[in-house]
Formats: C-alpha cells, structure tokens, sequence
C-alpha cells in the first residue's frame, strides 16, 4: 500500500510539472507498465482529480481543470515560496484577501512535513506600509477577481465608480492591468467615453454585469503597466515615466551619505566631502525643498527654473522666521 500510495503522488508531480504527457514516457519515469499507468490514473480521478485522456498516436493524460479544488502537491521550494507570498498578504489588511490569506497558510502549515515546517516557523514576514492619514480602503476579493478576469479576456468591463450617482449609465472601459501602487489596487483602462486612458482605483469599483463584447488591445503608452503607471503618479504628462521637474546640484557632503536617503536620485562624486546629485519631483519648489532637506550647502547646476524655486522659497522662508507670514484672521 505504501508503495502504490508513493507512486500516486510521484505521478501526480509529475502531471503537474507540463500540459501532456505520453503514457509511455510517464510508464517509463515511474519504472511501471502502461497498465498500472492507467490503473494508477483511474485511482487519481477517484481521488477527485480531473485528468484527461489525451488522443494521439501515443496516447497520453494530461491534469485538467475541475469543478472543486482538489488536494495539490508541492515541492521543498513551492512551499517555502507560497507561505511567504501567504505571509506577504496575511499582513496587509489593505488588499482586502488578509484573513483568506491567514487561513491558508495555517491550513497549508498543518500539512507541511516538519522539516519545511521548522524552515517557515523561522522566517516572519511582515509587510509594513508607509504610515498614511487615510489607510487604503480593503478592496473586496470578487471585485478584483472579476476585474481581472475582463483583462484577461478582452472584455469591454462596465461598472460604477465611486460616489457617482448610480441611476447615471455606468462607466465603459477597456481593461489592460490590474496593478498595485502604493498600498492601493488600481485598474488601467482606456475609457471608452473619454477616449483617453484612465487609472481607476479598484475600492471604487463595483462591477455591472454582464459584460461588454470582446475587443483588441490598445498598446500602453509608454510600452509597458510601470512605465505607464510610474509617468501618471509623477504627473509628468506624457509616457517617459520621468518626473516633470528634474534638476541637478552640487551638495556639500560626501556621495554616500546622500545615496543613503535618496531612493531615485542619481549621487555622483566630485571629491572626498562633495557630490552631484540629479533629483526629480512633481513641481520645481518640491524639489528644491526636497534637495534642502539634505542640510548642506548648495550649487544649483541646472536648470533656472531649480534656481527660480530657491529663490521663492526663500523668500517665503525669511516672511515666516520674520513673522511677516500669511496675516491671521483676527488681526
């Protein structure tokens, strides 16, 4: 019994690992007759998995998918990297799938041999998002699973977004990426309505059914989802990616130091205690305040409009330590 029962799940692997597989080639990796091959299958279909035969002049099985989810078999590094993936959601309220997530791993830690087991009780992931006022809104499993499943068949997604007022015809898109941004999960569309692309926020999504006919693809500006999705959130206008104000200074402090603190800056040495550094931002006086928080001092290479937003903010700086601000409402 023992032997059959290795040589259900040995075959069982293996019609996971690729589409079909010839009977023969799967008698001869298992060291079994063509018989036993297909005695050994008909026990798997008992046992709830949907393996269909596949016609040929081979013959072959290939595992289908079914109605039910039946019990699935992992190797040593499937299951190191599906707990962690597990553990990667469980910790994040915001995606909405947290306590799905957390009943999964739990269910596939109880069958996990020991040794994986003692591997995954050593390693705690936590995914922790940058502190926020207004946490991102949990977005409902269903919602993105049937988000996803427009983009993955080309069908034109119909839905009301937000606060709209719902007796007003929904929107009419066509899907392209689901992504996540920032804690917050995003649907990349190009709206029918608008003739324009759109970035919609999944939380505010609640899909009409059924769904619009098929269509073709659109390519994204920008060649690809981060490309486009990096260009939006900067705000640069167009499909570079880049941010709209870029600038490059000189910075009197050593290059390690400043590549230390900045995450998408380019940090040049010029000597032991100075360096360049070419920052970006969404306007010029955010990215010279950006530069002056680095706490040194500054040569502006370039452009004038970097050294424009030093002098406003400068200006604005000096009324304030003066006391000559904005005037209150009572004086």
């Amino acid at each position: 019994m023992q032997k059959t029962s290795a040589r259900l799940l040995a075959l069982l692997s293996l019609l996971q690992t690729r589409r079909d597989w010839p009977g023969t080639v799967l008698a001869d990796r298992l060291d079994i007759s063509l018989r036993t091959v297909r005695r050994d299958v008909d026990r798997l279909r008992e046992l709830g998995y949907p393996i269909a035969a596949v016609k040929g002049p081979d013959g072959g099985y290939r595992l289908s998918a079914g109605t039910e989810l039946p019990p699935l078999l992992f190797d040593d590094e499937q299951a190191v990297a599906l707990t962690i993936a597990l553990q990667i959601v469980a910790t994040n309220p915001g995606n909405g799938l947290a306590e799905p997530a957390e009943r999964a791993l739990n269910t596939i830690r109880q069958i996990m041999p020991s040794r994986l087991r003692h591997r995954i009780d050593a390693l705690r992931v936590t995914a922790v998002e940058r502190p926020v006022t207004r946490p991102a809104t949990p977005v409902d499993g269903d919602v993105l699973l049937t988000i996803s499943a427009a983009v993955h068949a080309h069908e034109i997604l119909r839905f009301d977004y937000g606060a709209e007022v719902t007796d007003k015809p929904p929107r009419r898109v066509e899907p392209h990426h689901v992504i996540t941004w920032d804690g917050r999960w995003y649907l990349i569309a190009w709206d029918l309505d608008r003739d324009d692309w759109r970035t919609f926020r999944a939380d505010r999504i609640t899909p009409r059914t059924p769904n619009g006919p098929r269509f073709t693809p659109r390519v994204l500006p920008g060649g690809d989802a981060a490309t486009f999705v990096t260009s939006t959130f900067r705000g640069s206008g167009d499909a570079s990616g880049d941010w709209p104000c870029q600038g490059t200074v000189i910075l009197d402090l050593p290059a390690a130091t400043v590549a230390l603190y900045t995450r998408e800056g380019i940090v040049e040495e010029t000597s032991p205690h100075r360096c360049r550094l070419t920052l970006g931002s969404w306007s010029w006086p955010s990215l010279a305040a950006a530069i002056a928080r680095f706490d040194a001092d500054i040569d502006v290479i370039g452009p004038d409009e970097l050294t424009d937003a030093f002098e406003h903010l400068a200006r604005r700086f000096t009324r304030t330590a003066t006391g000559h601000g904005i005037a209150s409402p009572t004086s």
